[in-house]
């Protein structure tokens, strides 16, 4: 005869429900504050050192929101430049001279030097972008939206 055991669920104390508790950040902020290169978290346009187009801060100034999160974070955001690249730019060169739009000479020179140009000039946007597909995927990890942590508690949640 199968044993039946009751399961008793324990609620959390009143006001301690952090899966249902409302996010300060939503993910229509989260999108737009990617579009727009700002920091997730609190919204500052400070994801970049002042005066240059490549340094990334550590931490947004604003608020101390780790950027540069882990070694290999932004792999994903290399990922995604590559694949606007060869979508968005070096496909459609390619279907131009394939439907002879221009000669092979002119759709050759036009690839090498969109495949150099463009990834320089997406790396921003390509950065933010993919600090946002992170932080629309797993909001709650935004300190905004996580509350104060238990000692020794991970902020991954």
């Amino acid at each position: 005869m199968p044993v039946i055991r009751e399961v008793r669920v324990i609620p959390p104390p009143p006001g301690e429900a952090p899966d249902q508790s409302p996010m300060k950040v939503s993910k229509t902020l989260i999108v737009t504050r990617g579009l727009t290169h700002r920091c997730p978290n609190c919204g500052a346009k400070k994801l970049f050192k002042e005066g240059t187009l490549f340094r990334l801060n550590a931490a947004c100034p604003d608020c101390g929101l780790l950027i540069e999160r882990d070694e290999g974070f932004f792999l994903g955001s290399m990922t995604l430049n590559y694949g606007v690249t060869i979508l968005g730019v070096l496909l459609p060169i390619l279907i131009l001279y394939l439907v002879g739009a221009f000669s092979g000479v002119v759709a050759a020179v036009l690839a090498g030097v969109s495949a150099i140009i463009f990834p320089m000039v997406f790396y921003r946007a390509s950065r933010s972008w993919w600090l946002m597909s992170y932080y629309f995927f797993l909001p709650k990890h935004l300190p905004a939206n996580r509350g104060e942590l238990a000692p020794g508690q991970d902020e991954n949640i």
